[in-house]
């Protein structure tokens, strides 16, 4: 699952979420060269003709069109929230891959945990709520990802408010 649990100290836990990447930056370069090897196979039919030269511009233009898709795919990509939970406090923190950082923050006592299973942007969206603002946490889950989180975000803070 693209998030973890960690525990910086016994008194609090620390939850990591990130979106999933099928593709590694690491595969960029081999995925960009396939294509332009597959696109490439009609031309060599075409080498010493007039015609190679019409055609060659557009298949660049596609291999650039498509490195410069996955290149934004990456970057829009690149999102991390961090929840921090202790027994006094519960903090959110959004990293946009553009643009300033957002923060949340609530007494723990106080946060109600919500799954919008209709009505929210995706299925079953995940909500904190708490000190007079509702914040979604974990959008970019696939649907089976964002229940589990529900489950576990709740016997988190049923655990961290009795504490």
């Amino acid at each position: 699952m693209p998030y973890a649990w960690t525990a910086p100290t016994p008194e609090s836990s620390e939850l990591q979420l990130w979106p999933h990447n099928s593709l590694p930056p690491a595969g960029f370069p081999s995925v960009v060269l396939g294509f332009f090897l597959m696109a490439s196979i009609p031309l060599y039919w075409l080498i010493g003709t007039v015609v190679l030269w019409g055609l060659l511009p557009f298949v660049l233009a596609a291999v650039a069109g498509l490195n410069w898709a996955l290149q934004r795919n990456f970057r829009d990509r690149r999102i991390l929230e961090i929840l921090t939970l202790s027994p006094d406090r519960v903090r959110l923190i959004r990293h946009n891959p553009r643009g300033a950082a957002q923060d949340w923050e609530s007494n723990t006592y106080w946060v109600q945990v919500t799954c919008h299973e209709e009505g929210g942007p995706v299925p079953y969206y995940v909500t904190l709520k708490g000190h007079g603002r509702e914040v979604e946490i974990g959008a970019f889950l696939s649907e089976d990802e964002r229940k589990a989180l529900f489950a576990e975000l709740q016997d988190r803070l049923r655990s961290c408010a009795g504490a």
